[in-house]
């Protein structure tokens, strides 16, 4: 199995323990600090560790019926990183909600290190900057404003 179908079968196996609810089968999916970050708006945000990653879907899943699908997935040729296009469908409040996450691997492509969700919409929209919370943009090598402005076209 090549680096990059690893992940993928990672990002899977995670998906599926997701819409069993089985804590265990998805802390078995992450190193013991990962992180998992979300736009501003939810609680406890970040998700530090992966047993308080796995609490927080199982949570969803009882209070909110929440189930997910996988609509794509891409991954680095090396396997240290991917991104899949997801949705949410929390069945119990009649809700849907589709989004992106990009995920980092640990060097050997067998546990998921970090997961940075991006939604469609934002969770707060009260807040100017739609970014995730508590996410270091700037030590990421990430811009921090916009390119300066075109020259003027006559």
């Amino acid at each position: 199995m090549t680096p990059a179908q690893k992940a993928e079968a990672l990002i899977r196996r995670y998906f599926d323990a997701c819409n069993n609810a089985d804590a265990v089968a998805m802390a078995a999916c992450f190193t013991e600090d990962a992180v998992h970050y979300f736009p501003p708006g939810l609680p406890n945000n970040p998700f530090r560790g992966a047993r308080a990653i796995a609490d927080m879907w199982v949570w969803c899943v009882k209070t909110l019926g929440s189930r997910w699908t996988i609509e794509r997935v891409l991954v680095a040729p090396d396997g240290r990183e991917a991104v899949i296009e997801w949705t949410h469908w929390k069945t119990g409040i009649d809700e849907v909600l589709r989004g992106d996450e990009w995920y980092i691997f640990n060097e050997d492509v067998t546990l998921i290190e970090e997961i940075r969700a991006y939604y469609a919409a934002p969770a707060d929209k009260s807040v100017s900057v739609n970014q995730l919370k508590d996410f270091d943009y700037a030590g990421r090598g990430y811009h921090m404003a916009p390119p300066s402005p075109p020259p003027k076209l006559d």
